[in-house]
């Protein structure tokens, strides 16, 4: 019923909804003011945050790298390979949400947004295969136990402790409602618990001189890490194959669509996330036998469902009705649905 859309434009998306048999309306109403451009703003001042938290992990890893050698020092010099992911970490978000404001193209028809879950999906492999290689390191000095200067452990990791705390406070506004800076501030979180693991074992070590304490602390820290970066790996893998999101449920959404007037039922629903807090939607609706002119409110009542209920900015909808006349009723036999 192509010949009946007036001025709304036939799309289908390629995430399932299949192909247009020429028979259902395709609507396509994005939402861009509620999401990408307020998902924009929200980069904004995550960037300068980042940018901030990149400068003094740069500082802290240079520290304590050279205290780590001085002090021969595992956890310290785990910590300052922590504090090195976290450089590369922070420097790929950053870059990567410069990415996420180009505009769209006519080849990338949803702009870079997913440069931010490639990023955020590398960050999280990197700190899992580091924490991976601290932990070996940690069980070669359990077996050969190496003296360490506990004193200078101890003021260097206090140092990195005051760092990792103001790095975090520059990104904790926007750690929820962004993955790829989510993922920075774990990075850093990290850090500042490793930190103050450093600092009881400087303690221990210096007056105690047990120095298994090191490799120990080392073996911790490196599992804390892979815990919440095992996190993080997986939200990012559940994105780029198009889950639908965890807060969303499909068997809902469609229960609400089901409830506007008008509508008979909606099937076929695919929702996945596009980057963090931006969501799309494609549905085929099966609505009443009525003229095409009154389908366009119809459709706007859908997708202000969507947007309100739901947060969806992106949705592709497809109209569906039982039959058609030249008077300008919409049609689908019902049992053609079947083959969608």
């Amino acid at each position: 019923m192509s010949e009946h859309s007036h001025e709304e434009s036939e799309h289908d998306h390629d995430h399932g909804t299949g192909h247009h048999d020429g028979h259902g309306h395709s609507h396509e109403d994005d939402h861009a003011e509620g999401g990408p451009h307020g998902h924009s703003h929200a980069l904004g001042g995550g960037k300068r945050g980042l940018l901030i938290a990149l400068s003094i992990t740069v500082i802290m890893m240079v520290v304590e790298i050279v205290g780590g050698i001085l002090s021969n020092s595992l956890a310290l010099l785990s910590d300052a390979g922590h504090m090195f992911t976290d450089t590369m970490a922070l420097a790929l978000s950053f870059f990567a949400m410069k990415f996420a404001e180009m505009p769209a193209t006519e080849k990338k028809t949803y702009g870079f947004y997913r440069m931010e879950i490639l990023a955020a999906l590398l960050n999280g492999a990197t700190l899992v295969l580091i924490s991976l290689y601290i932990i070996f390191e940690a069980y070669q000095r359990i077996l050969h136990p190496q003296p360490v200067a506990g004193k200078l452990m101890l003021v260097v990791a206090i140092i990195g402790l005051i760092a990792n705390i103001l790095g975090a406070l520059f990104l904790v506004k926007h750690h929820d409602t962004n993955l790829n800076i989510r993922g920075a501030f774990l990075h850093i979180i990290g850090d500042a618990i490793s930190s103050v693991g450093v600092i009881v074992g400087g303690i221990v070590i210096s007056y105690t001189g047990w120095y298994l304490v090191d490799p120990i602390l080392s073996i911790l820290i490196a599992v804390g890490i892979i815990i919440g970066a095992f996190g993080l790996v997986r939200e990012s893998v559940n994105i780029l194959l198009e889950s639908v999101p965890s807060h969303l449920d499909v068997a809902t959404i469609a229960a609400e669509i089901g409830k506007i007037k008008g509508v008979k039922e909606a099937y076929h629903i695919h929702v996945w996330t596009i980057t963090s807090g931006v969501y799309a939607l494609s549905s085929h609706v099966v609505i009443d036998d009525q003229p095409v002119s009154n389908s366009r409110s119809l459709l706007n009542a859908i997708h202000q469902l969507l947007a309100d209920r739901f947060k969806i900015a992106h949705s592709t909808i497809q109209l569906e009705c039982e039959r058609c006349d030249e008077q300008g009723i919409c049609s689908l036999p019902v049992a053609a649905r079947n083959n969608h």
